[in-house]
């Protein structure tokens, strides 16, 4: 049985985009609790704004180098959150909040993602992005002749997504899921309807070519 691309839309601020993506298709939500993006919410807001998601629509909690005590906030928040650690966290400090979790990793070239993954056996998936400076939400794509055949756990495809590129980021990948954020906005935390909608469609059109 073929499988069904998952779609996450990361950094939502408003609730008028919240309801948009989800009218579009999106099976997830990210809210980034990372203070220095543009797209920054915090606990609060993304607790009013995870209330209107729908049931099987999960809301992602995005962290950089988060301390305990903010990571803390962000679940009492939105207490049936996945969270997604985007820094330089270890192992312990991705287990502590004791939550399903994803892990990012900043393909570049020499990057060893098996290695990667090894040390992050409990993640329950690699959500694989574009390295650089700063720390996701940076429209840049990534090689993806990078990523090795037989990595262990579920890979998120993110980096420069756009409608015009994910139905062969798809089709080349086979990702579990895809992820985006700045290739469906109109302006930095922004997002636009019509662009969420396109992106979910051509989601959806990959796979329909992936069963042919």
């Amino acid at each position: 049985m073929k499988h069904r691309t998952r779609i996450k839309i990361c950094g939502l601020t408003r609730e008028a985009d919240v309801d948009a993506a989800v009218a579009a298709g999106a099976d997830a939500i990210g809210f980034v609790l990372y203070p220095k993006s543009p797209r920054h919410v915090d606990p609060a807001r993304a607790g009013e704004l995870a209330r209107r998601l729908p049931p099987f629509v999960t809301p992602v909690l995005l962290f950089v180098n988060a301390a305990p005590d903010e990571v803390a906030a962000g679940v009492q928040a939105v207490p049936h959150a996945l969270l997604q650690f985007h820094g330089d966290e270890t192992t312990e400090q991705c287990l502590a909040a004791a939550r399903p979790y994803l892990r990012a990793a900043r393909m570049a070239p020499g990057f060893d993602l098996l290695d990667f993954a090894a040390r992050h056996p409990e993640a329950v998936g690699l959500l694989l992005d574009a390295h650089i400076e700063g720390y996701g939400g940076g429209g840049k794509a990534f090689d993806w002749s990078l990523i090795p055949a037989n990595v262990p756990c579920p890979v998120v495809l993110s980096g420069g997504l756009n409608p015009a590129s994910v139905t062969d980021g798809v089709l080349r990948v086979r990702p579990w899921a895809v992820d985006v954020s700045s290739g469906v906005e109109s302006a930095k935390g922004i997002k636009d309807a019509a662009l969420m909608r396109r992106f979910c469609e051509a989601v959806r059109e990959a796979d329909s070519r992936l069963l042919d």
